[in-house]
């Protein structure tokens, strides 16, 4: 007879400096998800005080992006190579005084400056805020507490910024870009007092100085191509030459770290499955997100006539399910293991975007769009955390920065890529007479496209599931043919990623 043997873990008590050192990373994480969503609703106030052209305006939202995802390889390993605690306050301090200069700057260049170099400290906080939890907190239970709140804080902050956007856009533009300075002030003074320090662990090892050029400089690029290629042209030589200058510097990237004795991103943490999944699942989930929020905000606001308040308002169902959830997903974790959590995640997404198919000129608010977003954030609480836990089990500490930076450079590419992809498909679907019902009929294949993005995530995801029972049942196979040479019934020793 087989039996399953399940061993309690006791959940320790947190100190009171353990809760404050959570709240300040889980701060740091709320201000980068809030400003990515606030600038949005003040584009147009933004772009009739400094007169900025169109082409112009969306690098202040580019500049941010680029920034970001273009830099996380390099500030997930400086976080393992100069200490967590110092690079996370460094990053921070930065942020904060680049949050009061967007605030206070008077033309659009200098903005969008500023804009670059918040996204550029966001990719230095992220994964050493990120790597200081899964080294203060031991992997399971605990772990999975943390992060669960840790990445609630990030879906919230994206979901209020929606929010307070419409409401502080309303006073001034200036006061969406001030906002995050004195939350970001606060922190880093917090962060002084409650993080602990970390040694610099890999000190006595080298620098991957040509890694540290050639990965960083191909994501810049990548994200760089993606962002201009709708207004260039896919097929352009401009856009194509660029594409050939990625594929050069990431060849380039390999070869360097295949052979460097210190690699910026070890490649053989990409042998694991999980790790695997953990990576594509995060692109292609948050992918389909930002690809979705763009869509719905110009359907409300463009053709049904919402104000940004609205919208944003429209929304917060979805920020509220993910808010009020935080304290659960660790458990639901711990109980089916994260292939499982992920895929029901997926499934509501898939689920939520294919309802939104249906939307018309006629607002559907009780029937479409709030089942859409409620399934929306029941598909980011139980996704977003998991993601983050699944990327980050069984990895050693001294290289937990480097995945954490590998992660969000996942989140954030896949961000960059498939709203180029989704916005390439409303301007292909198109039609001339620009009536409200051709430009609804345009927004469709972005929708479609957003939904099998979000499919394709779940069938990943479905992946490690076949891989997980096929494990387990390696492990009962062997615990049966090991009954004849010891004592004892065979034990089922569950297999998670």
């Amino acid at each position: 007879m087989t039996t399953s043997l399940s061993v309690p873990v006791p959940q320790e008590r947190w100190s009171p400096r353990l809760w404050g050192t959570l709240l300040v990373l889980c701060a740091a994480m709320f201000l980068d998800a809030l400003d990515v969503s606030m600038v949005g609703v003040a584009l147009p106030s933004i772009a009739s005080d400094l007169h900025l052209a169109t082409s112009t305006l969306q690098w202040v939202v580019s500049g941010y992006i680029l920034g970001y995802g273009g830099l996380l390889l390099l500030g997930g390993r400086a976080a393992d190579l100069l200490g967590r605690r110092r690079v996370f306050l460094i990053a921070l301090g930065v942020f904060a005084l680049a949050s009061l200069l967007g605030g206070l700057v008077d033309s659009g260049p200098l903005l969008i400056a500023s804009r670059f170099i918040k996204g550029l400290s966001a990719a230095f906080t992220a994964p050493a805020g990120l790597s200081i939890i899964t080294t203060t907190f031991r992997e399971g239970p605990e772990r999975n507490r943390a992060l669960s709140i840790y990445t609630t804080c990030a879906a919230t902050g994206f979901s209020m910024g929606l929010v307070l956007s419409g409401l502080l856009t309303e006073l001034s533009w200036r006061s969406t870009m001030l906002l995050p300075a004195p939350i970001a002030l606060i922190a880093l003074l917090l962060g002084l007092r409650l993080i602990p320090r970390s040694e610099r662990e890999n000190a006595h090892r080298g620098y991957d100085l040509p890694g540290a050029i050639t990965g960083p400089a191909s994501m810049l690029l990548l994200v760089f191509t993606v962002v201009q290629a709708p207004g260039a042209g896919w097929a352009s030589a401009r856009t194509l030459l660029s594409f050939l200058g990625v594929a050069v510097l990431l060849t380039a990237f390999v070869i360097v770290e295949r052979r460097s004795p210190h690699p910026l991103i070890r490649l053989g943490v990409l042998r694991s499955g999980s790790q695997i999944r953990a990576q594509l699942g995060a692109a292609a989930f948050f992918g389909s997100y930002v690809g979705f929020q763009f869509l719905v905000t110009q359907y409300m606001q463009s053709l049904l006539g919402w104000s940004a308040l609205q919208t944003a308002l429209a929304f917060l169902p979805a920020g509220a399910l993910v808010a009020l959830s935080s304290t659960k997903i660790g458990a639901l974790v711990d109980r089916f293991g994260t292939p499982r959590v992920i895929a029901a995640g997926f499934t509501f997404l898939v689920v939520g975007y294919a309802l939104f198919l249906r939307v018309s000129l006629t607002p559907q608010y009780a029937a479409v769009i709030l089942p859409s977003m409620l399934l929306l954030g029941a598909a980011c609480a139980l996704a977003f955390p998991s993601l983050n836990i699944q990327a980050t089990n069984g990895v050693h500490d001294d290289e937990q920065g480097m995945v954490s930076g590998l992660l969000n450079t996942s989140f954030q590419v896949g961000g960059a890529v498939f709203l180029a992809i989704v916005t390439a498909a409303i301007t292909a679907g198109g039609r001339a007479d620009g009536s409200p019902q051709a430009v609804l009929d345009s927004f469709r294949p972005g929708l479609v496209v957003v939904t099998v993005i979000a499919l394709a995530g779940l069938l990943i995801t479905l992946t490690g599931l076949r891989t997980r029972r096929a494990q387990q049942h390696t492990v009962l196979v062997a615990g049966s043919a090991g009954e004849d040479a010891a004592a004892g019934a065979p034990q089922r020793i569950p297999v998670r990623d």
